[in-house]
């Protein structure tokens, strides 16, 4: 696929002074349980902030889109109202962002047309439409029409995966379709590591279920030299070895795709490695008793929570000599001490690639979550923003959100 506008490029094919220009972002951020209103973290505000400040700098005219939570039926909680986000949105960007209860319609079209160059107006929840999430093509109409935009930015990677009215459908009706900042540095690192990766080029797959990451392992077999496995998922790998694996977690359908995918990765001479050592507990709890032992004697009634110390070791010299390196998914339950070593070191492990030179790439999810509670986001190259999008683009897919943008 070629490469996407950004918007640079944008301003350099158009004046944006005085332009409406529709942004679709990612602002549906965590908010307090207590109060549904407080914003526990803002990093999906701050990551936009980039793009937001150079359409104001153009003197564009923005209109944002976004989605907060999963709204079901109406009434809609408060809480998932993007008024949520005005205030400190308004903040960051230093703009008194404008607010409409409504995503299309006269009222939008008015305060459309009221907005000073530079200035900001948020639209409501655009999932409080059920046009959004079907891609319907009315509701598409109506989205760009209501925003007197005939210009689109898109710098919501987490959604991208998704056809949706926003981040597809409205693109139809737009003269030109650029890429936020955000996006296209999600598309600069993950779509780089998979069509022209630094070689060597490792991948770290982890978490509980095998189903979900059978698509991106099969994929990056094509690419890496080396293939860690950890999580949960490493069971069904041992029980496709017949291997005793106690009471740990086995999706036993996948057990032949496990062999499967064992097969090819030794018919292509990729390096696929399990851990061969655990971390085992005597129930599924913070406090189990626990001890390290050799995945060749798991005994019955224990179930494996992390990889050993062994495997550590293993897994860490190897990365060592990596120079792109790929991580989707924890080691371990890393939410439980007793059982987050694997994950935690394969973080430092990283973040160490990386200050010599590597380029280190956390997919998204709970690798993300584990990276930023050690405070190590700043030492890896790049931190995905989504979950599924960043799975799909490094299945070598391309996503929905992406294909619609104008090529550069």
């Amino acid at each position: 696929a070629n490469a996407k506008l950004g918007v640079e490029g944008l301003a350099s094919k158009t004046n944006l002074t005085g332009e409406n220009v529709l942004i679709r972002l990612d602002l549906n951020v965590p908010l307090d349980k207590s109060d549904g209103k407080t914003i526990t973290n803002d990093k999906r505000l701050r990551a936009v902030v980039p793009t937001l400040k150079f359409l104001k700098e153009q003197g564009a005219k923005v209109v944002i889109a976004t989605h907060i939570g999963r709204p079901k039926e109406e009434p809609f909680p408060d809480s998932m109202r993007t008024k949520v986000v005005q205030e400190r949105l308004s903040e960051l960007i230093d703009v008194d962002v404008q607010c409409v209860d409504e995503i299309i319609g006269d009222k939008v079209a008015r305060a459309a047309s009221e907005i000073t160059p530079g200035g900001v107006l948020l639209l409501e929840n655009v999932r409080f439409n059920k046009g959004e999430t079907k891609n319907n093509a009315d509701f598409a109409a109506a989205l760009a029409k209501s925003s007197g935009a005939k210009l689109y930015v898109n710098d919501a990677f987490g959604t991208a995966h998704r056809a949706h009215a926003s981040t597809a459908g409205v693109c139809a009706h737009m003269e030109l379709s650029a890429a936020g900042y955000l996006m296209e540095k999600e598309l600069k690192y993950l779509k780089g590591a998979v069509d022209v990766p630094t070689q060597p080029l490792a991948a770290i797959i982890g978490g509980a279920k095998v189903s979900t990451k059978v698509p991106v392992i099969e994929s990056l077999l094509e690419k890496c030299q080396h293939i860690f496995i950890g999580g949960g998922m490493i069971f069904t790998f041992y029980r496709a070895m017949g291997l005793n694996v106690g009471s740990s977690m086995v999706e036993e359908d996948l057990i032949p795709l496990a062999k499967d995918l064992m097969d090819k990765a030794k018919a292509k001479g990729v390096n696929f490695y399990l851990p061969t050592d655990v971390v085992i507990a005597d129930k599924f709890d913070a406090d189990a008793n626990s001890k390290v032992v050799s995945v060749e004697s798991i005994p019955d009634g224990w179930m494996g929570l992390d990889i050993g110390p062994e495997s550590i070791a293993h897994f860490n010299s190897t990365l060592d000599t990596c120079k792109t390196v790929i991580w989707n998914g924890p080691m371990g339950v890393f939410e439980f001490a007793k059982f987050a070593e694997g994950t935690f070191s394969v973080a430092t492990a990283l973040a160490k690639v990386t200050d010599k030179g590597a380029i280190t790439i956390i997919g998204g999810g709970d690798s993300v979550a584990a990276v930023e509670k050690m405070g190590l986001g700043p030492k890896m190259s790049h931190i995905s923003t989504g979950g599924g999008a960043s799975l799909e683009l490094l299945e070598g897919k391309e996503l929905p959100g992406v294909a619609v943008l104008t090529e550069a």
